[in-house]
């Protein structure tokens, strides 16, 4: 029914566990059939002192959570190249690498690092990558995301997502009715999370600006809920709703000057669309049935969201200059919470078929209307795509509490991101930093 879609998302923010940290850890659970076998050196450091971080692990650490790479053990390499010239092939080959990563670190008078690094391809014996970073210690994990990057891209010709954030929730529980909520920003890793904003009530529905420096979510504070937007750097925060019933799901248009979210003021849940700049409200829907959970198609031109309206939760999409409404989801008695891929030909959205008892984690090929069920567990929920289209990242449970979890677009690579204690939920995926 459709009030799982607002009702089950409060729910789910209601059910808290114990205390948390805010820190997500990863274990992947599938990878490739045939990763890339990929030997990432340990950097070259002369300094007196120990590193603030191990570089070529970050880098190791990130292309095997792609599930796409192999990345070969340290202790089994026959050699430790920091240059160039050091570089012999034939070790290479003998273990199976199909590329090898290699770097230094000098410091600067000023006591920043700087990082050169090389990708080679082994069989080729040809440099197919470098580059050269100068940092301080607090930038020395972007430095290593980065290098991730530069090597996914070249490999597969697909930019990395390495360096980008997440969002998601949690919830640290004192007593039945003392619950503190927290929307926390991390690495795609997990690492360096940090705590953007905490409520004594419940945070749902986060996401991203297009440019990554802002945020927009819905908050209960005061007993009823609200759409705000909030500065990462600074902290400001502006409401932006705060009608009667009714204030949810705020997604930010492609050119970053508008929200579509959903408001029931006039007594029923309808799509609306606010300009940020002018402060304009346009209800874009008219319905009897509950309409919820909009997101922008890549131009600007169009929303899709979730509808009632046929009898069941459906996925539909609205033309902006004429309120043209078509169903895009035939499929299934449940499809929900649609994310669009960048290139906008498919969504990810939430899939329950006929007969069946969960709710997993689907893709629509919305010319074609081809739908691929991605995920097998019980109750997953809320995903959201990596910019470059190659992961997903979604919530669901494991044993009695919830967790991050992320799957490739194609289903072949599963990894999850548990915290180490506690429930964690509502995950975005940011756009590209740069």
């Amino acid at each position: 029914m459709i009030t799982r879609l607002t009702g089950l998302v409060l729910s789910l923010a209601l059910l808290v566990a114990m205390p948390l940290r805010a820190d997500l850890t990863i274990e992947i659970t599938q990878g490739a059939d045939n990763p890339v076998s990929v030997a990432v050196v340990p950097f070259g450091w002369g300094g007196a002192s120990a590193l603030p971080e191990d570089l070529a692990q970050i880098v190791a650490d990130d292309l095997e959570r792609s599930g796409l790479f192999a990345p070969l053990d340290r202790k089994n390499m026959l050699s430790l190249p920091t240059r160039t010239s050091d570089v012999v092939y034939r070790d290479w080959r003998i273990l199976g690498s199909d590329y090898l990563v290699i770097g230094s670190i000098g410091q600067t008078e000023d006591q920043r690092f700087r990082v050169e690094y090389y990708l080679f391809n082994v069989l080729n014996q040809q440099v197919i990558g470098q580059g050269a970073v100068t940092g301080g210690a607090d930038v020395m994990r972007d430095i290593g995301h980065r290098i991730s990057d530069l090597v996914y891209e070249k490999v597969t010709g697909r930019r990395g997502a390495f360096s980008t954030r997440i969002l998601y929730v949690t919830a640290d529980r004192h007593s039945t009715y003392n619950t503190d909520f927290r929307l926390n920003y991390a690495d795609a890793d997990g690492h360096r999370a940090k705590v953007i904003f905490q409520s004594k009530e419940p945070v749902l529905s986060p996401s991203w600006s297009p440019d990554a420096k802002k945020v927009s979510y819905v908050s209960f504070e005061g007993g009823r809920p609200g759409v705000y937007v909030q500065n990462i750097a600074t902290g400001e925060r502006e409401q932006i709703t705060r009608f009667p019933g009714l204030n949810s799901a705020p997604a930010w248009s492609p050119d970053g000057n508008k929200l579509a979210l959903v408001l029931s003021k006039s007594g029923n849940a309808d799509i609306y669309v606010k300009n940020l700049k002018s402060g304009q409200l346009t209800q874009i829907t008219r319905h009897y049935a509950i309409d919820t959970e909009p997101f922008w198609m890549p131009d600007g031109k169009s929303l899709v969201f979730t509808s009632n309206r046929g009898g069941s939760p459906q996925i539909y999409r609205v033309d902006l200059e004429n309120n043209w409404v078509e169903r895009l989801t035939f499929e299934g008695r449940y499809n929900a919470r649609a994310r669009v891929f960048d290139d906008g030909k498919s969504l990810v959205l939430v899939h329950k078929g006929e007969g069946a008892a969960d709710f997993n984690i689907a893709v629509l090929e919305i010319e074609s209307g081809r739908l691929r069920i991605l995920t097998s567990t019980l109750l997953d929920d809320s995903p959201s795509v990596a910019p470059n289209g190659d992961m997903l990242i979604y919530a669901t449970h494991k044993g009695n509490r919830g967790i991050l979890a992320a799957v490739s677009a194609d289903g072949k690579v599963k990894f999850e991101l548990p915290s180490t204690k506690g429930d964690v939920r509502e995950p975005a995926w940011s756009p590209f930093l740069n």
